[in-house]
């Protein structure tokens, strides 16, 4: 999963990358104004894993993980015409966005809009990425024109004109101002404009950071009526001195300051939520594995994802939900038990269930 952290100068974007990360990323009051993108792995926090860790004592654990990428400020006026490459590059090959939006007063950290005003930042940010996609559509949609004008076969205009119709339903949309992951686009038609890797159809999460000031309900600051959205609120500056403690230091400031949850597992329990994703597990004496697949995926799919030859020689799929197997204390009590299944490829898997494919290649 990569998530691209994006936001105006100085909306404290590398102190919540910092919170995220447990990193030392230099933070400063002014914008350097150079382009740059830094980069980092987080293990995801799961009980559900250190639960079959302590079951199973693997000598080796490996954890589902998310990568982060803080992306240098966007400032008014940057998607005129489309983003620069760099920097386009940069945010479109992120599987979402989140966007880090300014929700305190701080008279050492000018903003670059003058005063803080969330809704009015949030707008800004949208307008620039709307209007960078706005510019991909209208030059693909010059070169379909110049393809159709050339001479070829029936199903090539066919194709081409099923293609135009849909660029100019796209246009119509980013004018209004209305991102494209809010339309009702069909399987082909998504598939159609992937590669495009439009900014205005990833998933966002909006993550509010309101310093000092604890805000349980972000739609009190704003609200954002799009759909594939997810709206948070953190106090950046605690977050990050969290993340650089160890765990129990980092469990009597939370206490302190009266925080249930580290942002960081907020954050990535609501990308997973935003994403469409979901985790199950490989565990036993030599390893307890996390593995990250789509909502609905089959038994199929998910052995695929272990290993291309445990799906291309499928059989069968054992399968125990992850509290089940922990209860029972094993799997041949689970067994016993009667809380282990024989499940076909087409088994809808659901989040948290522990597998063993039977195969045969």
């Amino acid at each position: 999963m990569h998530i691209g952290i994006i936001g105006l100068p100085n909306s404290s974007k590398t102190t919540i990358f910092n919170a995220l990360t447990g990193g030392v990323a230099e933070t400063a009051s002014f914008s350097s104004g150079r382009f740059a993108v830094q980069h980092a792995f987080v293990e995801v926090p799961d009980p559900r894993l250190d639960a079959l860790v302590a079951l199973f004592q693997p000598p080796k654990i490996a954890r589902a993980r998310v990568e982060y990428h803080d992306i240098a400020g966007l400032t008014r006026g940057m998607g005129e015409g489309g983003l620069s490459g760099e920097i386009l590059g940069a945010v479109a090959q992120n599987d979402a966005l989140l966007h880090v939006v300014r929700a305190f007063d701080d008279d050492e950290v000018p903003h670059p809009e003058i005063d803080v005003d969330p809704a009015r930042d949030v707008d800004l940010v949208d307008t620039e990425l709307l209007l960078s996609d706005l510019a991909i559509v209208e030059r693909r949609i010059e070169r379909v024109r110049a393809q159709m004008k050339r001479p070829g076969a029936k199903d090539a205009l066919a194709e081409a004109e099923v293609e135009l119709a849909l660029l100019q339903r796209l246009v119509a949309a980013l004018e209004s101002e209305t991102p494209v992951r809010d339309l009702d686009l069909s399987s082909a038609e998504e598939k159609l404009i992937r590669g495009f890797q439009l900014l205005t159809a990833k998933p966002i999460m909006l993550l509010l950071n309101t310093g000092d000031v604890d805000v349980q309900d972000p739609t009190s600051i704003l609200t954002y009526p799009h759909r594939r959205a997810e709206l948070l609120t953190i106090r950046g500056q605690i977050e990050m001195e969290l993340a650089q403690l160890d765990a129990e230091d980092r469990a009597e400031l939370l206490a302190e300051y009266g925080i249930r949850e580290p942002g960081l597992d907020r954050v990535i329990r609501h990308s997973y939520r935003l994403l469409g994703l979901q985790s199950f597990f490989t565990a036993g004496e030599r390893e307890v594995h996390a593995w990250t697949i789509p909502v609905g995926a089959t038994a199929l799919e998910a052995a695929g994802t272990i290993h291309s030859d445990l799906a291309r020689g499928f059989i069968r799929a054992e399968v125990v939900a992850w509290s089940d197997l922990v209860e029972a204390g094993s799997f041949a009590a689970a067994r016993l038990a009667g809380k282990m299944r024989l499940e076909g490829r087409d088994y809808v898997m659901r989040d948290g269930d522990v597998i063993e494919v039977r195969f045969n290649v």
